[in-house]
């Protein structure tokens, strides 16, 4: 009799409820709420030995690190107290499931926040791992506004003793709006063919010559950020054999390398054992990927170096700037998951990358175009536009305006990106609100060929993926955040030419879950910036797009 009601299947599911319930109520005792005050505020600072104005927070550079724990709640009241710039949070990585409205791109998901305005950020953080936040308006991150975000996994899979940030970048000695107005100007491209501003140095810890102390046979977990604005990273530690373990927020297989390589924005956790023997310190050597460069001046410094301390009583040792580039194919990582390639693809978009010079009345400056159409920035910010847009019109991609560069995803859709590099350098890529697998990544210079794609059987996933000079790349993912979620290359300089697209996900299903706080629509109404409508703010006739934004600002910096 006992074995008959054991084994029925109401028994089985009143029990499963119960222990679902039961693992819910303690991860949410579990969890805690982690609130930062946060003042944006213009700091002298000369992190490279340059002094410069920089943006830090509250009064401080470099910028605060966050931490927290998986289900935790992140509250961030922010204070925009630079007095002569808007600014926004986007926290890199995260996916703000449920939350859209949180995730910080300024016209996109919300409107900039004004001088002396105020801006809530109010989410929770479901994903372990490395992570960074950063301003996403107006390329002002380049001037400092972005930190490591960092988020505990008391059940990680692999077993260490202590935790280490290490974050590295690029740096420029003037300040971003300068660097923008010539980068996007007809003088730069007639004098240098459109090219990126050059930085003057690299940075590791937002600094030089940094010291981290470690303790002897320890297991350490180090989380590498690269938090720059143009150029790739090579990583080495002298002396010690790190072994990835994690890529921006996805547990991987164990892989042992030597050494690392960042581009833009992506990140990575590796484990090291330290030596049983004190009696001597490592260096960290870390160099800028100068092959970006359009040329290497002589006044360009692309080392930075820092130092692992097992005694501070011994003496440092001797740099040697990092010219053995042995790196690891990231392709070749394997998520710990064993998650298999996404097959039956619902929707294929192919989108061919380049640069093109403008028309002449637009001063002819370089702009970067995605199928021939370089993004500009909507009247009404797309967020509000699919939370405003009648069920009937919702769907429609025409609504979000022509130059948003818009493709409207059904909830639970598989879709797969081709994405064509016909530019002469490299990009790397980043989707907002998933990490994607890499079904196919080319060689350079080689044409896309659909014949040619043989999808791993469990592919690598990330939130940042190179595309190769001349070459390509296939992505997969689920439609599964109802939102908009930008998909841009990460070179700031880029972002701010144009190269972004925007991914409108079940904006249906985005209007009946989700909501905008109020505080946001008055952030918006200070500024006169319409919450309501399509691109050009039309709520009688959506389908009329007339007075949407198509043309770029040609000195956005004024």
């Amino acid at each position: 009799m006992l074995l008959s009601i054991v084994t029925s299947l109401p028994f089985f599911r009143m029990v499963t409820v119960l222990l679902l319930t039961c693992l819910a109520l303690c991860q949410t005792a579990l969890s805690k709420t982690v609130t930062y005050n946060w003042d944006v505020t213009w700091v002298w600072a000369a992190p490279d030995g340059h002094g410069r104005p920089v943006i830090g927070i509250n009064n401080q550079f470099p910028c605060p690190p966050m931490e927290a724990t998986i289900g935790d709640r992140v509250i961030v009241n922010l204070n925009n107290k630079l007095g002569n710039e808007t600014t926004s949070l986007h926290f890199h990585g995260i996916f703000q499931t449920g939350t859209n409205a949180m995730d910080g791109p300024s016209g996109v998901t919300q409107c900039p926040i004004p001088p002396g305005g105020t801006f809530t950020y109010d989410f929770i953080v479901n994903q372990p791992g490395s992570y960074w936040y950063h301003s996403h308006n107006k390329g002002q991150y380049i001037d400092g506004l972005r930190g490591p975000f960092i988020i505990h996994d008391p059940a990680a899979p692999f077993k260490f003793d202590e935790e280490l940030t290490i974050t590295v970048s690029d740096w420029y000695q003037d300040q971003a709006p300068g660097l923008i107005n010539f980068f996007q100007s007809a003088t730069n491209e007639a004098e240098n063919g459109g090219s990126e501003p050059i930085p003057n140095s690299a940075l590791l810890a937002d600094t030089q010559n940094a010291q981290f102390t470690v303790k002897p046979k320890k297991i350490y977990l180090v989380h590498f950020i690269n938090m720059g604005s143009f150029v790739g990273s090579f990583t080495k530690i002298d002396g010690h054999k790190m072994t990835i373990v994690e890529i921006d927020g996805v547990y991987t297989a164990p892989q042992d390398v030597d050494e690392l390589y960042l581009t833009v924005a992506q990140r990575y956790s590796v484990l090291i054992t330290t030596k049983s023997d004190t009696s001597k310190n490592f260096l960290i050597s870390n160099t800028l990927d100068t092959s970006m460069f359009d040329h290497v001046p002589d006044w360009a410094k692309p080392d930075v170096y820092g130092f692992l301390v097992y005694d501070s009583k011994k003496p440092l040792p001797a740099v040697k700037p990092l010219r053995d580039f042995s790196v690891f194919d990231d392709f070749q990582l394997i998520p710990r998951d064993r998650q298999k390639a996404l097959t039956n693809v619902d929707q294929q978009i192919i989108l061919t990358m380049d640069f093109e010079r403008a028309p002449d009345n637009d001063n002819g400056i370089n702009r970067a175009t995605i199928n021939g159409v370089s993004y500009v920035g909507q009247k009404v910010p797309t967020l509000f536009t699919a939370m405003s847009a009648p069920k009937n019109v919702v769907m429609n991609p025409l609504i979000y305006g022509a130059n948003s560069n818009s493709f409207v995803f059904k909830l639970n859709q598989i879709v797969e990106i081709v994405l064509i590099n016909e530019d002469s350098g490299g990009h790397p890529w980043h989707l907002h609100g998933h990490n994607f697998q890499v079904i196919a990544r080319s060689p350079p210079n080689t044409p896309y060929k659909a014949s040619a794609i043989h999808p791993p059987h469990t592919p690598m996933r990330r939130d940042v993926v190179q595309v190769n000079t001349g070459g390509y790349i296939v992505l997969r993912f689920t439609v599964d955040h109802p939102g908009i979620q930008l998909f841009h290359c990460h070179i700031e300089w880029h972002v701010e030419a144009g190269l972004t697209a925007t991914f409108i996900e079940a904006p249906d299903v985005l209007q009946d879950t989700q909501t905008i706080p109020h505080g946001h629509y008055k952030t918006c109404e200070s500024q006169g910036i319409p919450t309501k409508g399509n691109a050009a703010g039309n709520t009688k006739n959506w389908l009329d797009l007339t007075g949407a934004n198509t043309a770029w600002e040609t000195s956005p910096w004024g």
